[in-house]
């Protein structure tokens, strides 16, 4: 049984990218001898240290996924392509990546809408800091739409903000459908589906 993934983004929080005892500023300060890196403070680290969590709660997930399609492409293909001359990379190129792509795509563009409104790792991670300086918003550096919506409803300086707020939302409704539309009709993935 997994760890729930807020458990994790609080631990890589208070464990990991802590500026005084985090585990890798340790190893920097002790090791190398180098400068703690301001993981949270600094906009560049924050956003470093957001794909480095969201990277370590999505591997496992589409390595499953990767590894299960590897499986169900046949052999067959594989010693018919070489009986054909066939080199490894053109055996990758033409059958594998093709035949991994068609199960792959909809996964791919469902995990993408899934991180574009991934609040909770923003939240919990960053809290959508560090702020941005001169901004006239809420606005942070490592702030996605849903986040930057969240405070303006609910955080806002100005009070709560709730017209412009659901105006974003409905901007994101908006950019997610497109994407995940065009994606799909370019990539033919319900191409099977059709017939």
């Amino acid at each position: 049984m997994g760890c729930p993934a807020f458990i994790s983004v609080l631990i890589w929080r208070n464990g990991f990218f802590n500026e005084t005892y985090g585990i890798i500023n340790r190893f920097i300060i002790t090791n190398l001898g180098l400068q703690p890196i301001k993981w949270l403070n600094d906009p560049f680290w924050a956003k470093v240290a957001v794909l480095i969590v969201n990277t370590w709660l999505g591997f496992p997930y589409m390595m499953t996924i990767t590894l299960g399609a590897l499986q169900s492409i046949p052999d067959e293909l594989y010693e018919a392509s070489s009986i054909d001359g066939a080199t490894r990379w053109t055996q990758f190129r033409k059958i594998t990546l093709p035949l991994l792509m068609v199960s792959l795509t909809p996964l791919l563009v469902s995990s993408f809408a899934f991180n574009f409104n991934n609040f909770v790792n923003i939240y919990l991670l960053t809290g959508g800091g560090p702020a941005m300086p001169g901004a006239t918003t809420p606005a942070g550096s490592t702030d996605i739409l849903i986040s930057y919506t969240y405070k303006l409803a609910f955080e806002g300086s100005r009070g709560q903000d709730f017209g412009f707020a659901s105006a974003i939302s409905i901007l994101i409704f908006a950019i997610v459908s497109a994407i995940s539309y065009f994606n799909f009709k370019l990539s033919g993935a319900f191409e099977e589906v059709s017939r």
